[in-house]
């Protein structure tokens, strides 16, 4: 089972450990990650400024991933939206195939379709199982609490993921967490977003939204969050001191990309799985296990 592995730009820069842990999970589940030196920006960034733009850069990345014979997978539910998004509006409109192949074979490229997107997470629940991911687990996580994020993309444009689960109502991380053997926690607005869209924008917005559900979490009870989101995470670990600070609180939330949590049960120690470079420390964390 290979894939095209599709970084995006958050993940290298700024969550090196969603990246370790990924291919170290991936391995272990016999998921072959291939490098692709020619991937460049999926085109998310600038989707409100330029569609047009938006679906040439994701063209690009899926016309390489054809030539390789490879479907995508990635760990940014942002990337996988765009890719999936693109995929559908040129297939559906010939005039936007044209165009936009009209501007790649400028650089001895052409979109051609016949690329699958995948989020890592969809590939653990649609191509592994949760049998199998029960079947890699060695250590005992059933102590811990784990309240999932599930954030926006991932499940939402929901048009693009063929009713994969009800984007109000969602399963698949909960039933990933379980299957690692630790328990899933519910929390009030579960389905909010984390606000790191606002993020840049209006700060004090964004840390309001983050806090809040910080809070819930807390107030649940979980020991930790588990996301699969780059962004979230930027939100959740590496801003929670500042939100901290901001609202004049502490929360002290450990914050784990679901590779890390997987990567926990099966064994993997802590620098294999990148937790030396969360932000908010996880050794109370650990010491659980």
């Amino acid at each position: 089972m290979k894939y095209a592995f599709f970084l995006g730009c958050a993940a290298p820069v700024l969550t090196g450990n969603y990246e370790l842990s990924t291919r170290a999970v991936a391995k272990r589940l016999g998921i072959g990650l291939v490098d692709v030196d020619e991937f460049a920006c999926c085109g998310f960034p600038i989707e409100s400024i330029d569609h047009k733009t938006t679906i040439l850069m994701a063209a690009r990345n899926l016309s390489i991933a054809k030539d390789l014979g490879l479907d995508i997978l990635t760990i940014c539910p942002g990337c996988a939206s765009t890719l999936l998004e693109a995929n559908r509006e040129l297939k559906e409109s010939r005039e936007l195939r044209e165009e936009v192949n009209k501007k790649l074979g400028k650089i001895g490229r052409s979109y051609e379709g016949g690329v699958k997107v995948k989020h890592f997470i969809k590939v653990l629940n649609e191509d592994i199982g949760t049998d199998k991911v029960k079947s890699s687990v060695k250590r005992n996580l059933e102590v811990l609490r784990i309240a999932p994020h599930y954030g926006c993309h991932y499940l939402k444009p929901s048009h693009l993921f063929n009713q994969y689960e009800d984007p109000e109502f969602p399963h698949s991380l909960d039933e990933l967490i379980s299957a690692a053997g630790a328990r899933p926690v519910d929390y009030q607005d579960k389905m909010d977003c984390c606000g790191g869209i606002a993020f840049g924008i209006d700060d004090n917005i964004s840390y309001t939204m983050t806090g809040k559900k910080l809070e819930n979490i807390k107030k649940a009870g979980a020991d930790a969050i588990c996301l699969v989101c780059p962004l979230c995470n930027v939100m959740y670990d590496r801003n929670q001191r500042a939100i901290e600070r901001k609202l004049d609180t502490s929360y002290g939330l450990p914050v784990l990309f679901y590779p890390q949590l997987l990567g926990l049960a099966m064994g993997f120690d802590e620098e294999e799985l990148g937790l030396n470079l969360n932000r908010v420390k996880v050794s109370e964390l650990l010491s659980k296990i």
